[in-house]
């Protein structure tokens, strides 16, 4: 597993965020939507990406995109990062092989 390729391989989106924050929320696009798609990955071996869409199945949308979104944060600059960190743990976690 290669974290840099992968992480060259997300796709963002910044859409607008509901919740409070004023008027503010409603002229920035701050919430961050990251799609990650297994298939197309080149960062992950296929028997990486054969592990992940096995125990990752339910997550998979139907186009084969693993999709996460974050808005925790007023910052789209801070939700990116925080839908990074959590979709590497998200992958790291799926391919952590269990000990006996």
């Amino acid at each position: 597993m290669n974290i840099q390729t992968i992480i060259n391989e997300f796709n963002f989106k910044a859409i607008k965020s509901s919740g409070p924050g004023g008027q503010h929320v409603n002229k920035t696009s701050s919430k961050v939507l990251a799609s990650f798609h297994i298939q197309n990955s080149k960062g992950l071996n296929d028997d990486e990406k054969k592990l992940l869409c096995k125990k990752l199945c339910k997550k998979i949308s139907t186009e084969g995109y693993i999709n996460f979104s974050s808005s925790n944060s007023r910052s789209q600059h801070q939700n990116k990062i925080i839908a990074i960190d959590r979709l590497i743990d998200l992958i790291r976690l799926s391919l952590a092989k269990k000990k006996i």
